[in-house]
């Protein structure tokens, strides 16, 4: 089980959670810890309130179905078990559910008494490849919902295990990573690298303002752009060899 105590400041982790998911991932991509085309969800978990401030949380994991019955013929969200170990997860939690149905979605797992309950846990919001419902009442309570579908029924939803990494939309998630979601999508930090990100977010966020300013003024021709785009890269490449180095 992961460790109960957080794993970022809380100023690395405000400074984070600030960011939009595209910031991240361009500073995570400069970063150069993981391939480009790597570490976010790929279509199946899409943001049900785009209206929201970013999510950022530590996942708290767990396999779902919804098809059929529980071997135990228990309510589907009385689990203690489930809700012990989301205690163990540093806060605030993201509950990340695989749904291993042949067709996943069938019933929702998360609705409006989950919802509360797992905010009454410091859990923040919900990412699967499933289906959520109760949108409205989700909504009121800004709890983050990241879905492949909505359903009008919980249907036989239960967690067959939870700890253990998941994989939603090709993206394997881990007990405890950091989960960061919008309207764009959802992706994981890297610890590794994650108070790191801010500050290279502002940095490209800088240069990019830059760019945008020169495209707008009178000096703008092809050939200045392409001069300044190789000096820009020329720069990043001496950046990358100087953060090999170290």
């Amino acid at each position: 089980m992961p460790n109960p105590m957080p794993i970022l400041t809380r100023s690395e982790f405000e400074s984070l959670s600030a960011l939009e998911t595209c910031s991240a991932s361009n500073a995570i991509e400069q970063l150069e810890v993981r391939l480009r085309n790597e570490g976010f969800v790929q279509g199946t978990a899409l943001c049900r309130f785009p209206q929201l401030s970013p999510m950022l949380g530590y996942a708290a994991t767990a396999v779902i179905r919804s098809s059929a019955p529980p071997m135990a013929a228990r309510c589907y969200y009385n689990r203690m078990d489930w809700w012990n170990y989301l205690l163990t997860v540093p806060e605030p939690r993201v509950m990340v559910l695989q749904d291993l149905d042949h067709t996943p979605g069938i019933g929702a797992f998360i609705g409006e008494i989950h919802a509360n309950i797992a905010l009454a846990l410091h859990c923040i919001g919900c990412v699967t490849n499933g289906a959520v419902r109760d949108l409205v009442q989700a909504e009121k309570l800004g709890f983050h919902l990241f879905a492949g579908s909505v359903a009008v029924s919980h249907a036989y939803a239960h967690i067959v295990e939870f700890g253990d990494a998941v994989e939603i939309g090709g993206l394997k998630i881990r007990s405890a990573d950091l989960v960061h979601g919008d309207r764009h999508g959802v992706q994981t930090i890297p610890l590794s690298i994650a108070s790191k990100v801010p500050d290279k977010a502002a940095e490209i966020q800088r240069e990019e303002r830059e760019l945008m300013q020169f495209c707008k003024s009178a000096s703008f021709s092809v050939e200045s752009l392409a001069l300044r785009l190789e000096r820009t890269a020329s720069m990043q490449d001496e950046q990358m060899k100087r953060t090999r180095s170290i």
